[in-house]
């Protein structure tokens, strides 16, 4: 089974740079590297990163980004965890 964590945050205005790169520093150290991996941005100063993991639904071992320092973002980050439909 393939599933995907999604984490998302919003940086405080004008450091979304910032933002970015401290997720892009996390996403590279995880404890268990994924599958795939991808970090992409968006306007208002957003941060998605995406990985993709050989795991269960309820795995409860995937290792997720951790919280940013609140002075970093405008609130807490938003994280879903999707499961593939389609078998890849």
């Amino acid at each position: 089974m393939s599933v995907v964590l999604m984490w998302e945050a919003r940086a405080v205005e004008g450091r979304g740079a910032e933002l970015l790169e401290w997720a892009r520093a996390q996403a590279a150290v995880l404890a268990v590297e994924p599958v795939r991996r991808e970090i992409l941005r968006a306007p208002q100063d957003r941060v998605l990163v995406m990985t993709w993991w050989d795991a269960g639904y309820d795995d409860a071992g995937l290792p997720e980004l951790p919280e940013p320092e609140p002075g970093l973002i405008t609130r807490a980050v938003h994280r879903w965890r999707f499961e593939s439909v389609d078998g890849g």
